[in-house]
């Protein structure tokens, strides 16, 4: 086992016995087969495309199978089990309609007879070694597949919205296959950043399925507290699944709550219709184990990110779409993309809910692009007339590891002056604090979930145009945590917007190799964070 694709890996090397996250060796190996089994897969897809033979049902299997590999997916070895084996089947119904040849193993791997021989196939892969012989040329190809992980997931939660381009399926195949052979620096390096310019229309095109489907978010207050019922926790990032349970429940006497990166969903006008969609319990994901065991009724992983459900609680969780765990209940989607429920609603009905009222205040959320942008004018005035003297954006993916109070001192030492974006569940770390407004404009602005990652470019792009400057010469500071792959991949789209000066921590990517970090800082003067008094006075001056 090597994996050092989060942030979190053991020792800032890699993970060698077993995963921060939970996965053992087993699992490991897996990702790893069913990566070089998609590699395979995406050659043939490849050659197709330029042949004419472009099959939607590989393009949509290549977008599950990569977002399968994110951190905090996957642990079910059968689950992993059936995707080798459809990636491979695939792999070889499209080489009996184009003519193609390749050297790569990838192209002719086969299979093992059951679980246990795949398991050993991966063990034995040696993967992530297997890129590339120079550290350099391997570090890219570390970057390129992780931001491809992070890119197949926008593309499959705009998918599952209707909203599809053959412009990012074309570049998934396009990259994964080109990482199974020799690359120069410069190639690497050119499609890194092209990995980041395609990412953007995928979360455009995600950007168009929540919106188009849910309307575009507005503010609302959303109760941390609860009320007596029975109740269903959702977590992860689905909107769909969150409709659909609405649905489901609605008059049922179950009071549906939001965790995590969920908790921006109440801002959707087609979901905060519904009078039983109450409010948020819990904060992000890796608080997961310490809060679901105190919630009294179902739970909903509807993406990433789950942990090891704990026994206290095994009981009451539910996955669905992509998200698994081992000897967790699953609920799978028939030929339509609609699914039945019940069984989580049963759950929910046999538990005891909650018996009393706790409040524990309101928190804002629902300041999209649309709602920032129709102030815009007011913003724009504040920022002339010297009240707004800059924008600071602090999110990203929280973690379990020390230095994320970083975050929390950094946001709370902004001063009064100054606006401060946010988005993604590195929220959490202050989102339930009150800092006020200016002019009337709250000062914490949440832009959503890191799926809304679009949002904010568009708010710096429009801000931009409106002084007449490029995004680097706006007040505007990222501020930026990362995890997993999503941010890994975001990263990689401010790079190709020419986005300068972002901070990143708590520490820098443990696949980045110090000359791959060299060529960062030079070209884009990324920098890891310092302290919060160091960082605003270097920002401020």
């Amino acid at each position: 086992m090597f994996c050092n694709q989060c942030e979190q890996t053991a020792k800032g090397i890699a993970c060698t016995k077993i995963g921060v996250c939970g996965k053992n060796e087993e699992v490991a190996g897996l990702e790893d087969l069913l990566t070089h089994a998609v590699q395979g897969l995406s050659i043939v897809a490849h050659a197709g495309r330029a042949a004419g033979v472009v099959d939607n049902k590989v393009d949509r299997f290549t977008a599950e199978a990569i977002f399968s590999c994110l951190t905090n997916v996957d642990f079910d070895p059968a689950r992993f089990e059936a995707l080798i084996r459809e990636a491979v089947k695939l792999r070889d119904e499209m080489k009996a309609k184009v003519d193609v040849a390749s050297s790569a193993a990838a192209f002719t791997f086969t299979p093992a007879a059951d679980l246990a021989g795949l398991e050993k196939q991966g063990a034995e892969l040696n993967y992530i070694q297997g890129l590339d012989e120079n550290e350099d040329l391997r570090s890219l190809k570390q970057i390129i597949m992780y931001g491809m992980r992070g890119l197949a997931a926008y593309a499959d939660h705009a998918a599952i919205l209707g909203q599809e381009d053959d412009v990012v399926y074309a570049f998934m195949h396009e990259a994964m296959a080109a990482i199974t052979g020799p690359m120069e620096l410069g190639d690497l390096v050119a499609m890194s950043l092209k990995t980041g310019e395609v990412n953007i229309r995928a979360m455009e095109l995600l950007d168009a399925g929540n919106t188009g489907t849910y309307g575009h978010p507005e503010p609302t207050e959303v109760p941390l507290g609860h009320v007596p019922g029975k109740c269903i926790l959702v977590t992860g990032h689905d909107l769909k699944d969150m409709a659909m349970l609405l649905e489901q429940t609605e008059g049922k006497g179950i009071n549906i709550y939001t965790h995590g990166e969920m908790l921006p969903t109440h801002g959707y006008p087609e979901l905060k219709k519904y009078s039983h969609f109450y409010g948020n319990f819990g904060t992000a994901w890796q608080n997961q184990q310490k809060e679901m065991p105190e919630f009294p009724g179902a739970i909903l992983f509807t993406t990433n990110c789950i942990q090891k459900p704990k026994d206290s609680y095994k009981a009451n969780v539910f996955t669905t779409g992509l998200v698994g765990w081992p000897d967790v209940a699953h609920i799978e989607h028939d030929a339509n993309g609609n699914k039945d429920f019940s069984a989580v609603i049963e759950r929910a009905l046999a538990l005891d809910g909650f018996t009393d009222t706790v409040d524990n205040g309101k928190v804002m959320v629902g300041f999209a692009r649309n709602t920032v942008l129709g102030v815009a004018d007011k913003v724009i005035d504040a920022v002339k007339a010297e009240q707004i003297k800059h924008f600071f954006l602090i999110g990203g993916c929280d973690g379990a590891k020390p230095g994320r109070n970083y975050y929390t001192e950094m946001a709370e030492k902004v001063p009064a002056d100054c606006m401060i974006l946010t988005l993604a569940c590195g929220k959490f770390r202050f989102f339930d604090k009150d800092f006020g407004d200016i002019g009337g404009i709250p000062r914490l602005l949440d832009v959503g979930q890191c799926n809304d990652a679009y949002s904010a470019v568009q708010i710096a792009v429009a801000l931009a145009g409106a002084f007449e400057c490029s995004v680097n010469d706006l007040p505007l500071s990222f501020i930026l945590s990362w995890y997993e792959q999503k941010a890994v991949v975001i990263l990689l789209s401010l790079f190709s917007l020419g986005i300068k000066d972002i901070r990143l921590g708590p520490s820098l990517p443990a696949f980045v190799t110090p000359n791959v970090l060299n060529v960062l800082v030079e070209n884009f003067n990324v920098m890891p964070i310092s302290t919060p008094d160091e960082d605003l006075k270097a920002i401020l001056g």
